[in-house]
Formats: structure tokens, C-alpha cells, sequence
């Protein structure tokens, strides 16, 4: 009897003395687990944050691509808005299951080396998420093929009430030409509530590029030798153009306005640029849009300073560095005609040293 009271009394005492040495590893795994969590709702909280703050910031609330201000555009808007349904739906559903499965089969007060409940397959639940998505794809292919023609097909429309403008992408601006032979760089002038057809294509010497102006609608690429066709119909506006492929080292400078006017005051524009009354104004454009990109006056850029520079004035010595290129230089105006080179040299006389 002694000796069993004695036992417990032992056992007792090492019971007290384990607690005791057990309590700050306790204290410690507590607060470790505390500092995680707070972590982890921190990085919650603050991705909630700026994914709001972006949308915010973002045009159309950051959802839809642009205005759709032409009728193709509304369009793609209507596709975009039915695929975003279908799959958020999806998103939603898989994600809430994945929780669901996270909660309700979570380790609990289980020890670490017990296994969790054996769950063997389902042929209803797997027919389910099999046949689902399949519904989903053949409902959003079949609105999609629905809506197809008027994105593509530019409605019927008189020879008078319609125009065409060439595209061509370059490294790095957006050269535009009209029915007449006009020509502008990094500003397409268009009339307003009118069918524009474009077509779009790169010289062969060039690399791949792609139009995009948000508010008209889809993509399409500017490929050397080939021709993609688009069109918009725009009431009066500036709309910004962008590159949508990565073009080179200036790609983000490949900026563009689409200037939709009205048909009159867009007549006088191709008419005033293909005479020489536009030289030096297409000269400047030359200018802002294929050198300005890569070199500045005063100072260093991407590429030498060009202030003072003679060969500004040397209409022979720009010409070659144009058409042939030099260094990390493109050959930036290997296509230009005569009359282009010579609205350049008009503008950049100014800056060189004695130019005339």
C-alpha cells in the first residue's frame, strides 16, 4: 500500500513537471500559429484591396474591354459578357467545393498520423462535372458563332458613305494611308458614323504587330505580307490605338489615335496631306512618330541625341540611314516614297547645325 502511494505520488510530481516544461512550447506553437493566421489575412485583405483599387481605376469598371462605340465592338462586348456568366459560374462552383472539401474534411483534432476518410469515386458526381462543362463550351460556341458575322461581315454600305485606310505596322509607329495616297503616322483620321474598312499588314522587312483600339472592338495582327481585314463605324472622337504584340524594345511607345471627324472635315484632311501644303505637317509626324521614339534632342535615349546633328539637313545621308538602318536602328523607312524622305528632311532642317 505504501509503495503504490508512493508510485502515484511520483507520478503526479513528473505529471506537474511535464506541464510545466511543456508550457512555453505550447505558448510558442500558439503564437506561431497566431502570427500565421494574421499573415494570411493580411495577404488576403490586401489582394482584396488592390484588385478593388484596380477595377476601380479601370475603364468600364475594369470588367469589359473598352466602350464599344462601334457595332462590332458592342458586339464582342455582348460575347464577352456571356463567357464572363458561363465562366463565372464555373469559378464560383469549383472554388465553393473546394472550400466545402477543405471545412468538412479538414484534420480537426485527428493526430497527424491518422489517415483522413477514404472517399472511392462517384459515376454520378464524375458524368456530372463531365457533362457540365460540355453544355457550358457548346452554349457559349454556339453564341459566340451566333454573333461572329456581325463582328467580321462591315455592314452594306454606299461607296459615298464608306473608306478604307491601309494599316501597316512598324517598328515603332502606325503608318495610315487613305484612298488618295495621303498619309499620316500615328493619327488616323476617319469620319464619323461611317463604315471604315481597315487593312492591316507589315512591310515583309518588319516583324509581327497587332491593331487594337479598345473601343472598336477585337484584335488584329499586323503581319508582315499578309492582310487582315477590319472595319468600325464611330461617332466623332479621339479613340486610343495600341501594339497587342511585343514588337521590340520601344513596343509600349507604339501609341495611336483613331481622330473621327466628320465626312467633311475628314475630305479636307486627305486632300490638304496629299498636297504639298502637308508636307511639313506629315514631316512632323515622321518625325514625333519614327525618331522621337528612340532619341530625344539634348540627351542620350535609346538612341544617339540627334541636336545639331547634320544629317538632319543631308537629305542623301538620312535617306540611307532610313532605307538600310544602322546598328539596333530598323530600317524604319525602308518603304517610305520619295516625298516621304522629303517631308522628313523639310521639318528636321531646323535642328541641325546650318541646315537649309
Amino acid at each position: 500500500m505504501l509503495l503504490n502511494a508512493v508510485q502515484k505520488d511520483l507520478e503526479g510530481a513528473l505529471n506537474v513537471v511535464r506541464e510545466i516544461n511543456a508550457a512555453p512550447l505550447f505558448h510558442a506553437l500558439y503564437d506561431a500559429s497566431r502570427v500565421r493566421r494574421t499573415a494570411f489575412v493580411t495577404l488576403v485583405t490586401s489582394l482584396v484591396a488592390l484588385t478593388t483599387a484596380a477595377v476601380a481605376y479601370a475603364g468600364n469598371a475594369g470588367f469589359l474591354p473598352g466602350g464599344a462605340d462601334s457595332p462590332n465592338g458592342q458586339d464582342v462586348h455582348q460575347a464577352f459578357i456571356v463567357v464572363a456568366i458561363f465562366t463565372g459560374i464555373i469559378f464560383v462552383g469549383v472554388e465553393g467545393a473546394l472550400i466545402l472539401f477543405i471545412v468538412k474534411y479538414r484534420r480537426g483534432k485527428r493526430t497527424r498520423t491518422a489517415e483522413g476518410p477514404q472517399v472511392h469515386g462517384s459515376t454520378r458526381l464524375e458524368v456530372i462535372w463531365t457533362v457540365v462543362p460540355v453544355v457550358f463550351l457548346a452554349l457559349i460556341g454556339s453564341f459566340v458563332f451566333y454573333k461572329l458575322p456581325g463582328i467580321k461581315n462591315p455592314p452594306n454600305a454606299e461607296a459615298a458613305n464608306s473608306t478604307r485606310v491601309l494599316v501597316e505596322g512598324h517598328q515603332f509607329f502606325w503608318q495610315f494611308r487613305y484612298p488618295n495616297g495621303a498619309i499620316s503616322i500615328d493619327r488616323m483620321v476617319a469620319p464619323a458614323d461611317e463604315v471604315v474598312n481597315e487593312d492591316i499588314t507589315a512591310p515583309l522587312y518588319d516583324v509581327i504587330h497587332s491593331w487594337w483600339v479598345p473601343d472598336f472592338g477585337g484584335k488584329f495582327d499586323a503581319i508582315p505580307g499578309k492582310v487582315n481585314t477590319t472595319w468600325f463605324k464611330a461617332p466623332a472622337g479621339n479613340y486610343v490605338a495600341r501594339c497587342y504584340e511585343l514588337c521590340g524594345i520601344q513596343h509600349t511607345a507604339m501609341l495611336a489615335i483613331v481622330h473621327v471627324v466628320p465626312r467633311a472635315q475628314y475630305d479636307a484632311f486627305v486632300t490638304r496631306r496629299a498636297s504639298p501644303a502637308g508636307k511639313l505637317e506629315l514631316g512632323q509626324e515622321e518625325w514625333q512618330g519614327a525618331c522621337l521614339k528612340c532619341h530625344r534632342l539634348g540627351s542620350p535615349y535609346i538612341g544617339p541625341d540627334l541636336k545639331g546633328n547634320s544629317l538632319l539637313a543631308n537629305r542623301a545621308g538620312l535617306e540611307q540611314l532610313l532605307r538600310n538602318g544602322r546598328g539596333q536602328m530598323p530600317k524604319v523607312g525602308a518603304g517610305w516614297s520619295d516625298a516621304q524622305i522629303d517631308a522628313l528632311v523639310a521639318y528636321t532642317k531646323q535642328f541641325a547645325q546650318g541646315g537649309s
